[in-house]
């Protein structure tokens, strides 16, 4: 939102990280939210929160849907994985102009933030700022291969990958940056090693087990799960995987993301639905998981009265959602970008 003037807008409203729904009238003042009063008619429209998407790969955009075949090793591990390869050989005006593309795919999916792991070391890292330059979206990069010094944090593949993993955790702390790790996508295996180093966040966790959720809740982290992806690479082919109703029954935390741009598209539309399709998780923790990883940029995501302004304004009257019964699910399952009128955005 760059529009320094007062901004009004009324509607039916989801509001706080409860996802409280009222008809209001929400009033921004320079970015921020300075009133949320109850509104005197039934509005038209809706006022939800915006979009995090907690785990991109917008790199991958210039191997969208190339034939692949083989194991999630030959596809996408480092450093020489089917993905690093089409990296090394694409020009970096190609990689600038895939990963935007992305970004503009999110933002007109409802999307205006996005955490990703960054290969290419500090050219990497400087591409996807360049990309994202001049967008209303908020990125949160964690770099690779030596771009973690020049990025918002680290973004490390599974710790049995990574022979310098301490080094690149003992600097990012040193430098007060974000430790997320890849654990536990195909196997448990190198959960405890990832655990080892108290990180900021950990991704997939598909086939972590009991005794190490109980350790990741009890350490306060949260998981980044990636339902979509997850099926398409072989994965996971069940609701316990990843294991999103016991993350939720032990009190823990998780966030959704998208993934690999090469597999999936980056929209937490489809994610959303796909996840209360297959996992079967109520709706208002669904969106939560969509909304909730805003807080990796600083933010809370939700909209709440002295919070920055970051939502959505949906009208449903040009679709069979005007006759939703309940927002919350209504969003979660069935809306897509044509009924996102307005993205209200601040960035400073």
């Amino acid at each position: 939102m760059r529009d320094a003037n007062p901004y009004v807008v009324t509607g039916r409203a989801l509001l706080g990280e409860d996802l409280q729904e009222e008809d209001v009238t929400v009033t921004v003042t320079g970015g921020v939210v300075t009133s949320i009063e109850p509104a005197s008619r039934r509005p038209e429209r809706w006022i939800v929160p915006a979009f995090f998407n907690a785990h991109t790969h917008l790199g991958d955009t210039v191997a969208m849907d190339v034939p692949a075949r083989g194991s999630l090793a030959d596809l996408v591990k480092p450093p020489n994985g089917l993905k690093h390869r089409i990296l090394a050989a694409t020009p970096r005006d190609e990689l600038v102009r895939g990963m935007r593309a992305s970004i503009a795919t999110m933002l007109a999916t409802g999307t205006t933030g996005f955490a990703d792991f960054r290969e290419g070391g500090a050219p990497g890292v400087a591409a996807l700022r360049e990309a994202a330059a001049g967008l209303d979206c908020r990125p949160v990069i964690l770099g690779r291969e030596g771009g973690e010094a020049v990025s918002d944090g680290a973004g490390i593949s599974s710790a049995r990958d990574v022979s310098n993993a301490e080094e690149i955790v003992r600097n990012a702390r040193a430098a007060g940056k974000l430790v997320a790790f890849h654990a536990g996508e195909r196997t448990p295996n190198d959960v405890d090693d990832a655990l080892a180093f108290e990180p900021d966040l950990l991704v997939h966790c598909t086939h972590a087990t009991d005794a190490q959720l109980r350790r990741i809740v009890d350490m306060g982290i949260p998981v980044v799960v990636c339902p979509r992806s997850n099926w398409l690479l072989g994965v996971a082919s069940s609701a316990a995987h990843p294991p999103i109703e016991r993350i939720l029954e032990l009190g823990g935390t998780f966030y959704l993301g998208t993934d690999n741009v090469m597999f999936v598209q980056p929209d937490m539309l489809r994610e959303m639905s796909f996840t209360a399709t297959v996992y079967r998780a109520r709706p208002d923790e669904i969106l939560r998981a969509a909304v909730a990883g805003a807080r990796l940029a600083g933010v809370s995501g939700y909209l709440e009265e002295g919070q920055k302004a970051n939502f959505l304004v949906v009208d449903p009257s040009e679709n069979n959602i005007s006759f939703s019964r309940d927002v919350t699910t209504t969003i979660v399952k069935r809306l897509d970008s044509s009924s996102i009128c307005q993205t209200v955005l601040t960035l400073q």
